[in-house]
């Protein structure tokens, strides 16, 4: 069907600049680039409350992984695993996904209570609370099929936005986000040791996450919708 349909087509939107050379190569139609990310106003809009009101501990760093896809082969389980090895942190999970129930099993058998916390589905205004209070987000996906090899995933953008820096599978999307703008840095392997190595080294770092949050602030004033939809409107524009 994608190949009798997508040759016939005048205007193609996707959500990457690596999908979109994928798709021009194959059917020889030009790709217009539409990145999934959000409106800045989110961010400038939010009242945050403390730490105290969303029941996050106070006196540790705060270790993100967020997102509706906490699944499998995205790195989840090896970033429980790996606070076994990191200390004066809290990973806090907000979400929701098919390796959950696997997650809260490794907690209670590693005995990890104090160093993993767990939160559902939320609003995504609660969810922007969460990610505001994060020193540290997490965005861990294996390269084990095509979908996750050139993902963009929202989360990295929802933490830039919060000025919280990025540790991230090296992937050729995110990774080159993360270069460009300096906002974090990127795993070697899913090892859990050293992803705790990784988190424990950019934690104990304050010179380097106070950059880092900055380069994030920078970056949110180019990567946001308002800047984004104008490649959107461009290509409406010519059928009004």
């Amino acid at each position: 069907m994608e190949r009798w349909i997508f040759p016939k087509l005048k205007q193609v939107f996707t959500v990457n600049d690596s999908i979109a050379k994928i798709y021009s190569e194959e059917y020889k139609v030009p790709i217009n680039v539409l990145r999934n990310i959000p409106l800045l106003a989110n961010q400038q809009q939010l009242k945050v409350i403390s730490k105290k009101e969303l029941g996050i501990p106070e006196g540790k760093k705060i270790i993100l992984l967020q997102g509706a896809g906490i699944n499998i082969d995205r790195g989840a389980e090896e970033a429980v695993e790996a606070m076994q090895y990191v200390d004066n942190a809290v990973l806090l999970i907000v979400g929701s996904g098919d390796v959950m129930e696997l997650l809260h099993k490794m907690v209670n058998e590693l005995k990890l209570q104090d160093k993993v916390m767990f939160v559902g589905k939320v609003p995504f205004e609660k969810l922007l609370q969460y990610t505001n209070h994060a020193d540290l987000g997490l965005t861990l996906d294996k390269d084990t099929n095509i979908n996750y090899k050139y993902s963009l995933p929202n989360k990295l953008f929802d933490y830039i936005h919060a000025g919280v820096p990025v540790l991230a599978s090296d992937l050729v999307e995110i990774k080159s986000i993360i270069e460009t703008y300096r906002i974090g840095d990127c795993i070697l392997n899913h090892d859990p040791k050293h992803i705790a190595d990784k988190m424990s080294h950019i934690i104990n770092d304050e010179s380097m996450l106070l950059e880092w949050k900055k380069n994030c602030k920078i970056a949110a004033e180019k990567l946001n919708w308002e800047n984004e939809e104008k490649q959107l409107l461009a290509v409406y524009s010519k059928f009004l």
